[in-house]
């Protein structure tokens, strides 16, 4: 089982970037998926997890009005949109997959990620 992110790259502050995560080995339809994102000398953080039965979805507040998920069952791919970026953004952006859902009080808990992608990194230049 695995999930492989891409979608990564270099772009300017204000600029948009869409990240891809494709899963391959497990039921993907039962898994919710959470994004999260590290920064040099950061801890990781979570930014969103989307929940796979009705789609909602908890947003940070670093990210929430900027950054949208989206998820194609039919392709076992997440993505996220990311707008207007800016500078603080740049990190090493993760998905992963919990089951069978992500609660707005405890969605922050990497531990409760069964799958985790191998990274992508964003760089957002000033």
């Amino acid at each position: 089982a695995q999930l492989v992110e891409s979608g990564g790259g270099l772009v300017k502050a204000g600029g948009s970037l869409r990240l891809s995560c494709t899963a391959s080995g497990f039921t993907w339809d039962l898994y919710s998926i959470g994004w999260f994102r590290q920064a040099p000398g950061k801890e990781r953080e979570a930014i969103l997890c989307s929940n796979s039965s009705d789609g909602s979805t908890y947003y940070a507040d670093s990210v929430k009005g900027r950054f949208i998920t989206s998820r194609d069952k039919a392709k076992n791919t997440a993505y996220l949109q990311m707008n207007n970026l800016k500078p603080e953004d740049t990190a090493v952006y993760y998905c992963a997959a919990t089951a069978p859902y992500c609660m707005r009080t405890y969605y922050h808990y990497s531990s409760l990620y069964a799958y985790w992608g191998q990274g992508t990194q964003v760089t957002v230049s000033s």
